[in-house]
């Protein structure tokens, strides 16, 4: 009787202390700390928060994590309103912003080795390379991603999930989002920048303009990082197939499967002939379809073979389009028997056959989320101080995806048309086979098909995968770039005209 007695008011204690899981919706934690930046101290606060996202009628429908790092005033120092202020974003779409957070532009970096890959134990270590030193950043997680969720309402009932999970839906309310975050944080005006990965790169081309037309904000630059334009990404024929070429050399090239007179030049050397090619020669071929000569066919097939690393039978056992997981499956297969990555084809996997059109697993993903994933929500805890019962969604569902109505690279030309100052950098690793680098080139050509305002574009290239700063020598380098993008497009006094 007595253990009975124990039991159930152990049991009735348990299921007391027992609460909902609540999602906190308004709400501030900040830390300071210092760091070194390019053999520099740099003080820093870290506010790491929860800011709504409201409706119409001004209702609270879902409310946003963020991280905003800002830099204390030191003697000599800029005031806030001349020190620039650069808002983050991953992709997906449905990824978190621990990506750039935790391995780019942020304060601290990821345990990893001078490659990218992980190193036990998990953890992360001083970025001295981050550009803290020159802008402030805020890293702004959507709707499902890390600790943002949507919020019900007083009857518990949670707002239409569509208004959040579409290429249009996602710029008009994170566009509102921003404009909070900035008049809440007194940076209007602040020199403002927008950079995007991957999906984030459609995301902040289409924000450039939302935020000019709906918000009346007015950017100095937006960055591109491995971005993904749907207007060419999976969508096949010619265009799309014969963008991919580059990537293949670049990759081939790294793996040691070209010819002996490709492999002995610098990569750099090889590029812009296969660039060429691919527009002038392999475009106009696949165009052509099943009405192309049968020699031009032949002729064709031995260049890509040249040029790829593969097989010519099997090239034109593909009617010379080569779906890029195919190329992951095939390239090394008579030599190694092993996968590609995708996202970073430097990353190599293991099939369960060899036999096959594609990879069984992202080699490289996986690779990633041993050491993010810890890292992040260990980091999050102990040094912001952010402490929730939430899962942190690396990755959260926000499907189905609206993609209709995608005018985000027209976006991008009209908000730089209006805006003089509006300058864009975009910045790939050769061996993404995700969103390739040359995509990414040819993207950029199009944006602005009257050639006015090509000088305000800038492309830089790095000998890594789709998250080119996890290698060493491109976090240094990007970064720099990063630095370097940032002081040429400030205005230093000039007048916005024409």
């Amino acid at each position: 009787m007595k253990n009975f007695i124990y039991l159930f008011a152990l049991t009735f204690l348990n299921i007391n202390l027992a609460q909902n899981l609540k999602i906190p919706t308004d709400t501030i934690v900040l830390t300071s700390h210092k760091t070194v930046i390019k053999g520099k101290e740099i003080n820093y606060t870290a506010e790491a928060g929860m800011q709504p996202v409201w409706n119409s009628e001004g209702k609270v429908i879902a409310s946003l994590f963020y991280t905003y790092y800002k830099t204390s005033p030191n003697k000599g120092s800029k005031n806030i309103s001349e020190r620039p202020i650069l808002i983050s974003f991953n992709g997906g779409p449905g990824s978190a912003s621990v990506w750039m957070h935790m391995a780019y532009t942020g304060p601290k970096i990821l345990n990893v080795d001078d490659e990218g890959y992980p190193v036990q134990p998990y953890g992360y270590k001083t970025n001295p390379y981050s550009i803290l030193d020159v802008a402030d950043i805020v890293f702004v997680n959507p709707v499902n991603t890390a600790y943002s969720r949507m919020i019900a309402d007083e009857n518990g009932e949670f707002p239409d999930k569509s208004q959040f999970f579409g290429i249009n839906e996602d710029i008009a309310y994170l566009s509102g989002w921003i404009n909070t975050f900035i008049s809440r944080k007194n940076r209007w005006e602040s020199p403002k920048y927008i950079i995007g990965e991957s999906y984030g790169g459609t995301r902040v081309m289409g924000l450039s303009l939302a935020l000019q037309e709906n918000q009346w904000m007015y950017l100095n630059g937006v960055i591109l990082v491995s971005p993904a334009d749907y207007k060419t990404l999976r969508v096949g024929g010619p265009v799309s197939s014969a963008l991919n070429l580059p990537y293949y050399t670049a990759t081939a090239w790294y793996h040691k499967m070209l010819s002996d007179e490709l492999q002995s030049k610098d990569l750099l050397e090889i590029l812009p002939a296969v660039e060429n090619y691919a527009i002038d020669q392999l475009m106009p071929a696949l165009a052509r379809g099943g009405f192309i000569n049968p020699d031009e066919k032949k002729k064709i097939s031995k260049k890509l073979a040249y040029f790829s690393g593969l097989n010519e039978s099997v090239i034109l056992q593909n009617n010379l389009d080569i779906p890029n997981y195919f190329f992951w499956k095939e390239l090394l297969k008579n030599k190694t028997g092993q996968t590609i990555g995708r996202l970073d084809s430097r990353y190599i996997g293991i099939d369960k056959k060899e036999a096959g059109s594609q990879p069984d697993y992202n080699a490289e993903l996986s690779s990633w989320l041993h050491s993010f994933t810890p890292a992040i929500n260990h980091y999050i805890k102990k040094e912001l101080k952010f402490v929730t019962d939430l899962k942190y969604n690396m990755f959260g569902p926000v499907r189905p995806w609206n993609n209709d109505n995608d005018n985000t690279r027209d976006d991008l030309r009209l908000a730089m048309a209006q805006n003089p100052y509006l300058k864009v950098l975009n910045q790939s690793g050769y061996y993404d086979g995700a969103t390739t680098y040359f995509n990414a080139k040819y993207t950029l050509s199009q944006i602005d098909p009257s050639g006015k305002m090509k000088d305000r574009f800038s492309f830089k290239g790095y000998r890594s995968g789709h998250m080119m700063y996890l290698r060493k020598e491109d976090l240094i380098k990007a970064n720099d770039d990063l630095r370097d993008f940032i002081s040429k497009s400030l205005t230093n006094g000039k007048s916005a005209k024409y």
